[in-house]
């Protein structure tokens, strides 16, 4: 698998990719769109992902506050458990998944849904397959208040967090403008901060839209030119390929029970519009091939088997086996370098630091 290193020091002063050389001469990859027509169907469809995120208009990322949202994102003392962390159900050396159907959380309880990946989520329309979160840092909040998930509240968080002298100092050089640097909403903007520079350049794709050639394989290329040709951009383009819509799952077929529960109504339960029922936000195609399982519900481990599911479903089409085979080697070409991330020696806790209930909040009966 490719690195890269992010380092929290080159945050300041963030560019967006690149234009035309100074020159005034055309790029390869100009060149290339003119010489090519897949090419130049594909650099319409599809962004690269830049080397570096964007910043927030409204905070921020400073080195400070990505490298306290890294220490955050590692921190099980956000659980009531003491157990669970960011990383445990978006585990950054398995593709910020965690390999799992739904995500086991507190008390040993199943989630209702199956975690998306954290990487190049700064990048989605908005967060969680409803899209009931507006951004990373309204993200950030709700797990660990989840009793599924990290069974907390705000104000055991601050209590925590205001309880380990390290983190109390760390937050003052994140916030230095606050008279009160140590607050849940700050512990989330941190988490926020680092969690958008989990960004995955340079895949395949990425240096063929760039104009090398030679960067996808001849059965990558024909799995593109049937993705495209399919009608699979209709949802699947941007430059996560997925994630800044909603779209109905079954638009055509529904895909069973199964895939598709009955009682899990998407976004209809985030809008109440009639129109959103079993809406879901669409899915990221970024590094899938380390993603799986599939879909909402997690039923789903072959990437051939859900672009069958996807083609019948969606498009109506039943894809050959050879067809699925294709579009599935044009996907493997999505897998960008992975953020390379120092796991952190977290900071010891004090007498004062609200002591693991590993039941808190879980029912009788349930353990």
């Amino acid at each position: 698998m490719k690195t890269s290193v992010i380092s929290v020091l080159a945050l300041s002063g963030l560019l967006w990719g690149c234009g035309p050389g100074s020159d005034g001469e055309p790029s390869a990859a100009d060149t290339g769109a003119a010489q090519d027509p897949l090419l130049q169907q594909a650099q319409t469809l599809f962004s690269p992902i830049p080397d570096q995120a964007p910043e927030r208009a409204d905070h921020a990322m400073t080195p400070a506050k990505v490298e306290l949202g890294k220490m955050l994102y590692f921190e099980p003392r956000l659980s009531a458990s003491w157990l669970i962390s960011c990383n445990t159900c978006h585990n950054l050396g398995l593709g910020g998944v965690d390999l799992m159907e739904t995500s086991i959380g507190h008390g040993w309880q199943a989630g209702p849904r199956n975690a998306p990946t954290v990487l190049n989520s700064v990048y989605n329309l908005a967060q969680f397959w409803d899209g009931r979160a507006a951004d990373l840092m309204e993200q950030a909040q709700g797990p660990v208040q989840a009793a599924v998930e990290m069974s907390s509240t705000p104000e055991r968080t601050v209590e925590t967090l205001r309880s380990i002298p390290a983190y109390v100092a760390m937050f003052g050089e994140a916030f230095p403008d606050d008279a009160d640097p140590v607050t849940f909403a700050n512990m989330a903007r941190a988490i926020e901060a680092f969690e958008a520079t989990l960004v995955t350049p340079n895949s395949p794709l990425d240096l063929y839209l760039g104009g090398n050639d030679a960067a996808l394989t001849d059965d990558e290329k024909t799995g593109l030119a049937l993705f495209m040709d399919s009608g699979c951009t209709a949802c699947h383009g941007g430059i996560l390929l997925g994630g800044s819509s909603y779209q109905r799952f079954g638009a055509v077929r529904n895909p069973g029970a199964e895939l598709l529960p009955p009682e899990d109504r998407g976004r209809f339960n985030v809008t109440g519009d009639p129109n959103d029922e079993f809406a879901f936000k669409v899915p990221v195609l970024r590094n899938v091939e380390l993603t799986a399982p599939y879909f909402h519900t997690g039923k789903v481990w072959g990437i051939e088997e859900a672009v069958g599911v996807m083609g019948e479903a969606q498009l109506g089409k039943e894809f050959t086996g050879v067809e699925r085979a294709q579009i599935a080697a044009f996907l493997n070409s999505l897998t960008g370098e992975q953020p390379e991330v120092e796991y952190p020696v977290l900071p010891v806790h004090t007498a004062d630091t609200p002591q693991p209930d590993p039941w808190l909040g879980v029912g009788a009966g349930t353990h």
